[in-house]
């Protein structure tokens, strides 16, 4: 972890500890707020370099310094989701959510490949599945600050008014379409070990090659979209339909015979990691609704696979 110290100071300050425990909650809420763990990072950055371009005056008059790094990253953030919007339009092909691998398989990719630092980690729960991602990123900037401030995390709206730059009726207004967004959106939730099971079946008909058992876990109307960002190979379009999806599954495999597919958790989900000579080249997220897979997110940007992929051995 990063060691902020208080400049212009002998003495240790003595709010440091509470100050720095703030950081997983805000990598957590920047990460869910912009959909990209990079971005979060930068955010929680910025914020902490805020907190000490003040004075010790200035820090020691905020009444609760929590509630202040929370404000400002929201700020940065709900900044940044305007800016992203017309950077995703000039995004080449689909873009996809930064996928997260489970706490035990998480690798630091900077040089060394050392465990990363737990105040860096996202805590995975249900707010944070590729689906609901995904859904997130069809809400305004304010409507997705509304919900997971107050909705996720908890905080009132009169916090979260504060933050968005509007009544606390309005935010309230807000989150509640932001609520009818998922309910429309999410289907019904599948068990862990179901999904397991149709994800870990699909791994083995790719393996295989197996084209109608690959259709067969399929949901007819499933969608795929892989996102290359302009890095990696990738369909521009989402591919619609159980046949076009196992023919384009098939297709990856005979190009890349060396590919070897591992089962592992993607943002607290079931999901496959795709290695080519040890590199993590693919992370995919799936959606499973009654034994089918109705959507697959498909990852291969190496930009936003960072946390999947260790840095060379020597």
């Amino acid at each position: 972890m990063t060691t902020y110290s208080q400049p212009g100071h002998g003495q240790p300050d003595p709010g440091l500890s509470a100050i720095v425990s703030e950081r997983r909650q805000l990598i957590n809420l920047a990460y869910r707020l912009l959909g990209s763990l990079a971005d979060a990072e930068d955010v929680v950055q910025e914020t902490y370099a805020r907190w000490y371009a003040m004075s010790r005056q200035q820090q020691q008059a905020i009444e609760s310094p929590g509630a202040w790094l929370t404000k400002v990253a929201g700020r940065i953030c709900l900044d940044l989701l305007g800016s992203a919007r017309a950077r995703r339009e000039s995004y080449v092909g689909e873009w996809i959510p930064e996928p997260l691998p489970d706490h035990t398989e998480w690798i630091n990719g900077r040089p060394g490949g050392t465990t990363a630092d737990p105040a860096d980690r996202v805590t995975l729960d249900e707010s944070i599945n590729m689906a609901f991602l995904v859904v997130l990123e069809s809400m305004t900037p304010a409507e997705r600050i509304a919900f997971i401030l107050h909705d996720v995390f908890g905080y009132p709206f009169a916090e979260v008014a504060e933050i968005v730059g509007r009544t606390p009726a309005a935010c309230r207004q807000l989150a509640s379409s932001a609520r009818r967004r998922i309910r429309a959106s999410q289907p019904p939730a599948t068990p862990a070990a179901p999904s397991s099971s149709t994800v870990r079946d699909f791994k083995q008909a790719w393996e295989a090659k197996n084209i109608d058992a690959l259709i067969a876990l399929l949901d007819p109307d499933a969608t795929a979209i892989v996102d290359g960002g302009g890095l990696a190979s990738a369909g521009l379009r989402p591919i619609e339909g159980s046949e076009q999806i196992a023919r384009y599954v098939l297709t990856i495999a005979s190009r890349a015979p060396d590919l070897t597919i591992l089962e592992r958790t993607v943002n607290g989900q079931p999901g496959l990691v795709a290695q080519q000579d040890g590199v993590t080249v693919t992370v995919a997220a799936f959606d499973v609704t009654n034994d089918r897979i109705k959507h697959i997110w498909a990852v291969r940007n190496p930009e936003k696979l960072r946390p999947w992929t260790a840095s060379p051995q020597h």
